[in-house]
């Protein structure tokens, strides 16, 4: 027979998991949020670091690759927009993990696009910078991070950006460039 306590622990260990299991794909990365650096990979698998976080205005693209275009829009306003390279950097991080294609398939054709477009792109073999910084589940995902000149989340997007959306996350990269 259940006493109370053991049906309160029993409630309370139920309550526990379910905040677990629906948190899973919740995103912890939250603004004024600093963030570390975490070592990745380059487009030959060597160990590397997202450049000028802590010295830039830096907008990070984490993305599954399988949807890797879903933050096109957003990435192309702000490359058209030539920002002053000084003061300002975008880079693409391809999330490994969540696609069935081989990684060296993967980096094949992310070397193509830093030939091509002059690109900063990384990969990330095994969640690595989604559990570093908060990201939860990123599955058939593209996550847009901006971070001031400190290292701290000024913006977090998981999913596709609206026009709206695209237009706020540009004006705030220009008056985070102006700081």
């Amino acid at each position: 027979m259940f006493t109370r306590r053991a049906l309160a622990q029993g409630l309370l260990a139920v309550s526990f998991f379910g905040l677990l299991v629906s948190g899973l794909d919740a995103i912890a990365a939250t603004v004024g949020q600093k963030v570390s650096n975490p070592e990745l990979r380059d487009a030959n698998d060597k160990p590397a670091k997202i450049p000028d976080i802590g010295s830039k205005v830096v907008a990070v693209f984490y993305s599954d690759p399988d949807v890797s275009d879903m933050n096109d829009a957003f990435a192309d306003k702000l490359k058209a927009a030539n920002l002053d390279k000084t003061k300002y950097r975008g880079v693409g991080v391809a999330n490994l993990k969540e696609t069935w294609l081989p990684d060296e398939v993967i980096r094949s054709v992310v070397r193509k696009k830093i030939e091509k477009y002059g690109a900063t792109i990384l990969t990330d073999p095994d969640r690595i910078l989604a559990t570093a910084w908060g990201l939860g589940d990123c599955n058939e995902q593209s996550v847009v991070v901006i971070l001031d000149k400190t290292a701290t989340v000024q913006y977090v997007k998981k999913g596709k950006m609206s026009a709206s959306e695209i237009e706020s996350g540009y004006q705030l990269v220009v008056k985070l460039m102006e700081q």
